[in-house]
Order: C-alpha cells, then sequence, then structure tokens
C-alpha cells in the first residue's frame, strides 16, 4: 500500500471524491449510521490516504493539538471492507501517528474509538479514557496515546 499524505489544499478533485466516497461506503451504508459525515472540519486537517493499484483502500484525517481537541488527534479511520485482511488498518495507523509526529511535532494524540477496535488501537500505543459514550448511536471510548 502506498501511504500519501496531504492537507486539504493539496487534494486532488478525484482523491476528495474518493475519500468522500469510502468515509459514505463504510461510515453511513455499511454501518448503517445516518450522520453528517461533512462536517467542516476536511479543511483544516491533515489527509494520510492509503492506495493500492491508485484506488483509495485506507484513509484517517488527522488534526494538530487544539483543532478537534486539546490534543493531536486522529479521526475517520477507515479501511476498505474488502481490503481488510491485508493489516492496511495498522499500515495506515503507523502512517497516521508519523505525520503527527512530523508535522505538529507532538506525540500526544486523542481519538474516538469504536468500542469494538479498542484491542486495535491499544496495538498502537492507545489506552482508554474515561467511560464510554455514544457517538451517533455507535458505542465509542476516547483513548489517548502519550
Amino acid at each position: 500500500m502506498e501511504i500519501i499524505t496531504k492537507n486539504f489544499n493539496e487534494l486532488s478533485l478525484k482523491e476528495l471524491y474518493s475519500i468522500l466516497q469510502l468515509r459514505s461506503e463504510v461510515f453511513v451504508v455499511e454501518q448503517d449510521c445516518v450522520y453528517q459525515d461533512i462536517d467542516g472540519k476536511d479543511d483544516t486537517a491533515l489527509h494520510v490516504l492509503g492506495k493500492d493499484r491508485d484506488q483509495l483502500v485506507a484513509y484517517t484525517r488527522c488534526f494538530k493539538p487544539g483543532d478537534y481537541f486539546e490534543e493531536a488527534a486522529i479521526g475517520r479511520v477507515i479501511v476498505k471492507e474488502g481490503q481488510r485482511k491485508y493489516g492496511y488498518g495498522h499500515e495506515i495507523m503507523k502512517a497516521s501517528i508519523q505525520a503527527i509526529e512530523t508535522f505538529y511535532k507532538t506525540e500526544k494524540i486523542k481519538l474516538s474509538a469504536q468500542q469494538y477496535l479498542t484491542e486495535f488501537y491499544e496495538s498502537h500505543g492507545f489506552e482508554q479514557t474515561g467511560e464510554g459514550y455514544l457517538e451517533d448511536g455507535i458505542p465509542h471510548i476516547a483513548m489517548i496515546k502519550r
């Protein structure tokens, strides 16, 4: 998988379309969750794209401290359904953590994890913090990497 990191203004229209299509495909259709994915925050994010043969198969968006949480943040962590068996989730998380360390000069990162994925995030150094909560009808928990 090829990793590409860009800010919003560097994304091509085709890349932006692919990102929104993948987010809708997984978060809205697959997870049967009606929510406002286009939330006005993409233009301040750093976008980490994972491509396989020029097709977007994995993605995250990252924020500098203070833009989303007090800490730097990773969100919209996603791997295309038919591609999850290849370890792309781990690759995109490693690349996202590295992007935050490189671009934002911090190792402290927060994310809002779907609870069934806590072990996945723990394998990348994140720890659960606080109580679980519902976000868009799906159980989540805050996690921090220090």
